[in-house]
């Protein structure tokens, strides 16, 4: 059983905590649909005011929904379409203040208000993306893509 509590004053020390939950809970855990439940969970845990969190996987020519938290999603998204697609299509973290002002965003929820979709790239080759939702406006900045970025880094090997 593990118990991990956010409790970090500011982002960069809670990104560095996140980190160090996510390695104990995926270091020995060879499955990878395993460990993007449990990191989706724990996303859900650490990051305040989030209204869904979780992966979609690339999966031939599409991403298709993976482990989340959340509500009901969207299952498939074609590359280049709506946030996630678009980040799969750059390879680049896509930050959005305002989901509503994104062309062609993909309204799962309309409780959302802001986005950040972090490609996770493993040995070249992009696997995933890790998603997350606010009802808040402009709720994720620099600091939040910083944090997320180094997850992806840390887990693209975990959960290829």
């Amino acid at each position: 059983m593990y118990d991990f509590s956010a409790s970090a004053a500011d982002k960069p020390t809670l990104y560095a905590d996140l980190l160090s939950a996510a390695d104990a809970l995926t270091a020995s855990e060879p499955d990878p649909i395993a460990n993007m439940a449990n990191l989706s969970a724990l996303l859900w845990q650490f990051l305040p005011d989030l209204n869904w969190a979780g992966f979609y996987r690339m999966v031939e020519d599409e991403l298709v929904l993976g482990p989340f938290q959340g509500k009901p999603a969207c299952i498939r998204i074609p590359v280049g379409r709506g946030v996630c697609g678009a980040a799969a299509a750059t390879r680049e973290t896509q930050l959005v203040e305002d989901v509503h002002a994104f062309p062609g965003h993909i309204a799962c929820d309309a409780a959302s208000a802001s986005e950040i979709v972090v490609p996770v790239l493993h040995d070249g080759r992009l696997i995933g993306v890790i998603d997350l939702d606010s009802p808040l406006p402009a709720r994720f900045d620099s600091d939040d893509a910083k944090g997320l970025e180094a997850l992806a880094a840390r887990i693209a090997a975990r959960i290829s």
